[in-house]
């Protein structure tokens, strides 16, 4: 492998660490949400909250993530990102009192809203056309890896903690969180961002270290596309002209989340115990998940590029309609649920990892152009994590853990929604692999 390819693959994972701790941050509630809900003594909706309101610093990172993005850069919005995944990993396993164990959950919520977008953009910004969807789609395998590392812990950690397990499971956060931070600093700045800043010298050198062809005509065309928007376009991410690339980033980011993924991530172990299974088995059987999560996005990874977005999200809408119709039908029928529960998450996830799981991070960097690529980026992570917010404050209530029927009728929504996506899909979104961030602006008519 060249220098320079070394280089490029250095630079996209360590961005996409940011992905392993948004995976850590977000499945390591599922091990601790029944021992905190004791802990403090909480109500249904109080539980259902505070396992939420991580999700709603998500939203409020999205949101924000893109200014500081562009005023100070994708590397060192990064940097401040890591941070908050520290502060957060060591107050939340310090806290005693519920509200400072809230506010340092939002915390590392706002670090994980802020990686969505700046760390696929970032990859976006220096990957080569051919092996873009592989490279931002790194970042989605990190966020499973996380996962799996974070079920992983939280099982170990049950078996060896005789006192505050939930504790340790947040703390051992930090480690990851220091890492990241520190790698950051090894990895150069985008070109995309330094041309947009006008410095197109630092650029180009950049863009010799990743020993790009054309190196003259890439930043040209780079140029012109930055400048065309500064004088001929809006800056505007919410006009006219912007309405189909708005469309697509809401919609697939809305399918994503109301596939159900989060309320079976975060309420794993407590669907298994309502399916019959015990508690430590029930942790266990989320590690298996959280495999099944990692294998089938290492898959996607190696053929978005050569199966394409478009095919892989109606191949995943198809499977999960199926897996979620079993999970319903065992909670809704079956005398004594169980077998069919599992085999049906596992294959839901196995589908998810495959489509939309992987595809969505790749998709929204890749449909909006230069200029509004990190407002456009936030806009898909801001309705992704708003409805991360809304199924996983909601699920707990309205399936009424420990109810086999009103958790079958909660899949059998989830199931419904999977059968209007496959339909949305096929009828409105375009292909996009192959295509250059400009060619694709181009098709789009921006």
């Amino acid at each position: 492998m060249s220098k320079s390819s070394r280089l490029l693959i250095r630079s996209a994972y360590v961005a996409a660490l940011g992905g392993l701790l948004f995976g850590f941050d977000t499945a390591v509630i599922s091990g601790a949400e029944k021992s905190i809900q004791d802990f403090w003594d909480l109500s249904g909706f109080w539980h259902g909250f505070t396992v939420a309101v991580a999700l709603m610093g998500t939203v409020i990172g999205a949101l924000t993530a893109g200014k500081p993005a562009d005023r100070f850069g994708r590397r060192n919005a990064l940097m401040v990102v890591a941070a908050l995944y520290l502060l957060s990993a060591l107050g939340s396993s310090l806290s005693q009192l519920w509200v400072p164990f809230m506010i340092y959950r939002f915390l590392g919520g706002l670090g994980v809203g802020a990686s969505s977008v700046i760390g696929p953009m970032y990859i976006a910004e220096i990957a080569p056309p051919e092996r873009r969807g592989k490279l931002v789609a790194m970042f989605q395998f990190n966020v499973v890896s996380g996962i799996l590392l974070a079920y992983i812990s939280n099982y170990i950690i049950s078996l060896l903690a005789e006192a505050n397990a939930w504790r340790w499971m947040f703390g051992v956060e930090a480690i990851p969180a220091v890492l990241f931070f520190a790698f950051l600093f090894g990895v150069p700045a985008t070109p995309r961002w330094l041309i947009l800043k006008g410095q197109s010298d630092k650029a180009r050198d950049i863009l010799k270290l990743f020993n790009v062809a054309n190196l003259e005509k890439q930043i040209k065309t780079i140029e012109d596309s930055i400048y065309s928007e500064k004088h001929v376009q809006s800056a505007r991410l919410f006009t006219k002209k912007m309405r189909y690339p708005i469309m697509l980033a809401i919609l697939v980011a809305f399918f994503n989340q109301f596939s159900g993924i989060n309320a079976i991530m975060y309420y794993a172990p407590r669907i298994f115990e309502v399916a019959g299974v015990a508690r430590e088995s029930a942790l266990l059987q989320s590690v298996a998940i959280g495999l099944t999560n990692m294998i089938f996005t290492l898959i996607a990874i190696n053929i978005i590029d050569r199966f394409g977005r478009k095919k892989l999200l109606l191949l995943g809408a198809a499977g999960l309609t199926v897996t979620l119709a079993m999970v319903t039908l065992d909670f809704l029928v079956a005398s004594e649920p169980g077998t069919i529960v599992l085999i049906g998450l596992i294959g839901f996830i196995a589908f998810f990892a495959l489509s939309q799981g992987t595809v969505i991070w790749v998709f929204i960097s890749e449909i909006f152009p230069n200029r509004v690529r990190a407002k456009g980026q936030a806009l898909g992570s801001f309705t992704h994590w708003a409805g991360a917010a809304i199924v996983s404050w909601i699920f707990p209530v309205f399936a009424k853990l420990g109810n086999t029927t009103s958790t079958g009728t909660a899949f059998l929504i989830f199931t419904v929604i999977m059968v209007v996506q496959f339909i949305v899909v096929y009828k409105f979104f375009p292909e996009t692999k192959g295509r250059s961030l400009e060619q694709i602006q181009d098709d789009f008519g921006l």
